[in-house]
């Protein structure tokens, strides 16, 4: 048996799978009129009908919203929990989709705390009478953000995310390897799963395609079913008014897995990347990420590194 001796031979003759995938997105859910002050004046004035414009108006209608989803979670009973400083949404996330059974639906929500871009008014005087008016600004503020973790029948466990102060932006986040699972599940194609991606599967031709067919429009379809079965803040009215969130990239991930025969040809490949970047013209910092859980509590310092510094490599393990 002969060892391979460079990382092309390696990736050509010892991969037993490839797959290119869309890994995680996170994208944004707004509306585009209510983005600036203009738009938002008009809301208010021309399509609602008052006299001025005003985060006065805006109370009640976040605090309709609010409810709305307080009693949506009773009514359905979902858990409706508070995030806690420091926690990870993720773990949490975690616990509460190994234990839901259904193919689709709301798991649980949950609540946090965070900065947001929001409408405000300030009071202005007008320099000729001294009488003073409301005036619109962009502002941040610490506001509730409600997290919707769900399972859908297409896409698998997603969270979509909704400020729950005006003009309530949002946020929608997928994973493209739990899309692709999905899909595999549902034509009955046998595949060996990982806890992110695919390591094996007895179609991977057919698995290519399918993940190649997650589209723009499957994501719009995902968001525009949820947006109308979750609490929106919007009333039926804003929205034949064309009031509706619309969807936008913030951050796109993507994969390439590529499975190794075996464990010894997965050693040769990393060695030799390492050969390949300790000469000049490389990239000056190469770093490996081990399989171990290293936490700010863990102590001491875990890692590797090429750094080139003019033409001189070194080789650091810490």
């Amino acid at each position: 048996m002969s060892v391979p001796r460079c990382v092309a031979e390696v990736l050509r003759e010892h991969s037993t799978l490839e797959l290119e995938c869309i890994d995680r997105m996170y994208l944004n859910l707004y509306v585009p009129i209510l983005q600036r002050e203009p738009g938002v004046a008009y809301f208010w004035r021309k399509h609602r009908g008052y006299s001025f414009a005003s985060s006065a108006l805006m109370a009640p209608m976040s605090r309709a919203f609010v409810g709305s989803i307080h009693a949506f979670a009773e009514n359905q009973g979902i858990p409706l929990i508070t995030f806690k400083k420091g926690q990870r949404k993720d773990e949490i996330a975690r616990k509460h989709f190994a234990c839901f059974s259904g193919d689709e639906g709301v798991v649980f929500i949950g609540k946090a705390q965070e900065k947001a871009a929001v409408i405000r008014t300030v009071r202005r005087r007008n320099l000729d009478t001294g009488q003073t008016y409301p005036w619109l600004l962009h502002s941040t503020a610490m506001v509730n953000q409600y997290y919707f973790y769900c399972m859908d029948y297409d896409f698998g466990p997603f969270f979509l995310k909704l400020c729950s102060y005006f003009p309530y932006n949002g946020k929608l986040c997928i994973n493209g390897h739990e899309y692709l699972k999905r899909q595999l599940e549902q034509r009955g194609i046998a595949y060996e799963a990982l806890d992110n991606g695919v390591l094996s599967c007895e179609e991977p031709r057919h698995m290519q395609r399918l993940a190649d067919g997650l589209s723009a429009e499957k994501i719009q379809r995902l968001a525009r079913k949820w947006l109308r079965t979750l609490p929106h803040p919007f009333p039926a009215k804003d929205l034949r008014a064309g009031y509706r969130h619309h969807v936008s990239i913030l951050q796109a991930e993507f994969s390439l897995t590529q499975v190794l025969d075996r464990p010894r040809t997965g050693r040769v490949f990393f060695e030799q990347v390492i050969r390949d970047n300790v000469d000049l013209g490389r990239p000056d910092q190469v770093q490996l990420i081990f399989d171990r859980r290293v936490t700010r509590r863990t102590p001491g310092r875990f890692r590797t590194r090429v750094l080139t510094d003019g033409v001189i490599p070194s080789l650091h393990f810490d």
